[in-house]
């Protein structure tokens, strides 16, 4: 599971000219499922996201989560997260989960976000998306974690 998660000021999505999907203040995802990835991956990241002191508290600093600011997640599958551009011209996308199994991580994925008490808004699975958002900050993360670590908080 590759997660790029990002500090949004505001954040939405269309499918076919139509807006699916709109957020203020929080949180941006951008999630790939890999062939490997497990229930444990997906319940550790919907526990940790809701806590990452990534917004600013009183004197700038980043001190405080998205649980303390009351904000929102916008969830968007993207399977080119586990994209191989090592060889050739051409990516290759075979860690990506098929199809049928990310569709199950992803649904499993917003379930457990929103079993955390947060906002939760999607974008469409499979389809051809665009994506607008104001990164604030920027404040960037990339996530990933060994799924031997996962008990690690």
């Amino acid at each position: 599971m590759r997660i790029v998660l990002q500090r949004v000021s505001e954040a939405s999505v269309c499918v076919d000219g139509r807006e699916v999907a709109r957020i203020g203040p929080g949180l941006l995802l951008l999630v790939g499922f890999g062939r490997d990835d497990s229930e444990d991956e997906l319940r550790f990241w919907a526990r940790k996201i809701p806590e990452l002191r990534v917004f600013r508290d009183d004197r700038g600093r980043m001190n405080r989560s998205l649980r303390d600011i009351g904000g929102e997640i916008l969830c968007v599958s993207q399977f080119t997260l586990h994209g191989d551009a090592s060889r050739g011209r051409r990516p290759g996308f075979e860690r990506a989960a098929p199809s049928e199994v990310a569709a199950d991580l992803y649904a499993t994925f917003l379930r457990l976000l929103r079993e955390e008490g947060v906002s939760v808004q999607s974008g469409v699975f499979g389809a051809r998306m665009e994506v607008a958002l104001v990164n604030d900050g920027p404040v960037t993360l990339i996530l990933e974690r060994p799924p031997a670590q996962l008990g690690d908080t």
